[in-house]
């Protein structure tokens, strides 16, 4: 009786002498990977693959570990501080033409807002990037440095990236439906959605909540009591802040990136319609 050739596992019509050399597999040649010893096969290496990335070192909310935690938080505060010395060169037209406001600012000018002809949306975004007053800018940036930091560090650069950009939008969006005639401008939305996370995360990491609440209360002060902060932008963007962190930080091991991310969705989809409404009551 003749032997039964040996053929590889995925391709039964080829015979082969080759093995992986891990789970003992035959394999034919165009199902060799090379290894530091022998040959593997495809699963086998997919499966050190996946074991590789679940070894790698993760943050609090399952980011990847960055090798410079800062560098979004530095990023932001660079395209803040460019935006601002263009704004000190330009002027007041700059400062129109990049700020947040929903109906015309100024009769028969072209700029037209959020509301005007086909819709200025990217003020939304602009805004939050955009400071007149060095008073304003340093408030926000040494917040930015001092709270964001620590914050990208729990998250990891694209969960806290998210949470930045849409706690901003959510300030953008509540301004829009109540203060549509105000010229607004700052990242004061996304510093206190930076605010709200921390106190999120504060209390997920069972560390003392009283300097955090004290810092919260005393700027919920201020953005009540002085003049000329949109409270608006502060409360939009600490709501949607805390909604975001909230997921980020409890959402179940299994299904995280899916509560986290899903979550980020569904509160783009609540500004877009936040927005939306306070367009159609201006146009209406």
């Amino acid at each position: 009786m003749t032997d039964q050739a040996v053929r590889c596992y995925r391709h039964p019509d080829r015979e082969t002498g080759i093995r992986c050399s891990r789970c003992e597999r035959p394999i034919c040649p165009e199902c060799m990977i090379n290894a530091s010893v022998g040959f593997h096969c495809p699963e086998c290496v997919r499966e050190g693959r996946r074991a590789a990335q679940a070894a790698e070192p993760r943050t609090v909310a399952g980011g990847p570990v960055a090798g410079d935690p800062r560098l979004v938080t530095k990023i932001l505060i660079g395209l803040n501080l460019l935006v601002f010395l263009l704004a000190q060169v330009e002027g007041r037209s700059f400062v129109t033409a990049l700020g947040l406001f929903t109906p015309c600012y100024v009769p028969g000018s072209v700029q037209c807002g959020v509301a005007g002809g086909p819709g200025e949306w990217y003020r939304l975004v602009s805004s939050m990037f955009l400071h007149q007053e060095f008073a304003h800018i340093a408030f926000n940036m040494l917040s930015l440095w001092w709270i964001g930091g620590p914050l990208e560090t729990l998250l990891g650069r694209a969960r806290y990236t998210a949470l930045y950009l849409i706690a901003g939008l959510g300030g953008s969006a509540l301004v829009v439906l109540l203060a549509p005639d105000t010229l607004t401008l700052g990242a004061s939305g996304a510093i206190y959605g930076l605010f709200g996370a921390t106190a999120v995360f504060v209390k997920r990491l069972r560390m003392d909540m009283r300097p955090v609440l004290v810092l919260l209360g005393l700027n919920l002060l201020f953005t009540f009591t002085w003049g000329g902060i949109s409270w608006q932008a502060h409360i939009g963007g600490l709501v949607v802040g805390v909604i975001i962190a909230v997921a980020m930080a409890y959402a179940p091991r299994s299904r995280r990136a899916l509560v986290q991310w899903g979550t980020c969705a569904a509160m783009l989809v609540a500004v877009a319609v936040t927005v939306w409404a306070g367009v159609a009551n201006i146009s209406a």
